[in-house]
């Protein structure tokens, strides 16, 4: 993820921190003086619950790694951390387990300060305690209880929306799975604007985030239950132009404008050693000008992959990495260009398809 710098690396996962973070000690900061309280103490306190959020996150994915799933990365954010897995679990059983990790760490967490909270006898202060101002220990209890109980909602993408799919998907399938849990997370989202209308505008943002990650997390299914079984080579786009890292920026702008291709790749000697996206040519355009040389600007760390590869999990690849383009290689040969605006096509043709089959078959009838 841009503009995140990287703090740690735990079991190969490296933990970055996106820079509007920071933001948040500032905000800490001013709402700690307007009521009061310690402006030190409150930041230590919102650094150690993020090291919890750390922890929740480290739960998804060590156990993801168990199943054989890489794990991208974990981002801090003001509002949470992101876990980006490579791909989603395929088995419900992995699913479930890959999503309960995350809040049975807070609930260890908090049974511990339970403990410590019950023997020092804090439990008499609640009264009082709010996210600015009590007891430190009592107020970090309270804020891994309510993890727990906000990501176990059955919502997405709340990690209880993946829990309640995965219980339902080992009955009725995952697609029909995916669709019922959307549907409960969306009717969650309504009930959630309606009670923030009457008072608390937070709810509407929260209702806003829920319904449409319902609202994606159904799309996706749809999607991969289109692309199960279909080749890479089915969807690719086999008719390109690539770029040389000895080549100038400009040449990439002119290439840019003379056709409908976004992202090129980059071959030197036959074999691809990179990628150029529309976003980077344009970046980079801007702050060097057209004199800069497209080894200077791609990534060279891109994937390649197979034209057998089954499409419905490259494009999870895709999504998790956020890569709008992979170069399709067999032999050490590039073949083609798997994109999103040509898989979306190609989803568009098979429908098509699809429908004059139907009339076609009750013509028949």
């Amino acid at each position: 993820m841009r503009w995140s710098l990287k703090i740690l690396e735990v079991s190969g996962i490296p933990i970055r921190v996106h820079l509007t973070f920071f933001l948040l000690f500032i905000w800490i900061g001013f709402a700690s003086a307007s009521v009061g309280a310690s402006i030190p103490m409150n930041i230590l306190f919102i650094s150690v619950v993020f090291a919890c959020v750390v922890l929740h996150e480290l739960g998804h994915s060590l156990v993801a790694q168990r199943f054989g799933i890489r794990v991208q990365d974990i981002t801090l954010l003001p509002i949470g951390g992101v876990a980006r897995l490579e791909r989603m679990p395929e088995k419900p059983r992995q699913e479930f387990l890959v999503a309960i990790a995350g809040p049975l760490v807070n609930v260890l967490i908090a049974g511990a300060l339970y403990a410590v909270i019950r023997a020092q006898g804090d439990f008499g202060r609640l009264e009082g305690v709010s996210a600015l101002t009590g007891p430190f220990l009592l107020r970090l209890w309270l804020t891994n209880v309510f993890l727990v109980a906000f990501n176990l909602l059955p919502a997405f993408p709340m990690d209880g929306g993946r829990v309640l799919r995965a219980l339902l998907a080992q009955r009725i399938g995952f697609l029909r799975a995916t669709q019922i849990a959307a549907r409960v997370g969306q009717g969650m989202a309504l009930l959630f604007g309606l009670w923030g209308l009457f008072g608390n505008p937070l709810l509407l943002f929260i209702a806003l985030f829920v319904y449409m990650g319902a609202e994606q997390e159904a799309s996706l299914a749809q999607m991969r239950a289109a692309f199960q079984n279909v080749p890479v080579q089915s969807a690719m786009v086999t008719e390109f132009r690539s770029l040389s890292p000895s080549d100038p920026v400009g040449v990439a702008v002119e290439r840019l404008l003379s056709g409908s291709q976004q992202d090129f790749p980059v071959v030197e000697a036959d074999r691809v050693v990179g990628i150029v996206t529309r976003s980077d040519l344009l970046r980079v355009l801007a702050e060097r000008g057209p004199k800069a040389f497209v080894r200077e600007i791609m990534r060279a760390d891109v994937e390649t992959v197979g034209p057998f590869e089954m499409l419905d999990r490259v494009l999870a690849r895709m999504q998790a990495s956020g890569i709008p383009m992979l170069p399709v290689v067999y032999g050490g040969r590039l073949l083609g260009l798997l994109t999103m605006e040509n898989v979306g096509e190609f989803m568009m043709v098979q429908a098509a398809l699809r429908g004059t089959r139907a009339r076609r078959s009750r013509f028949l009838a």
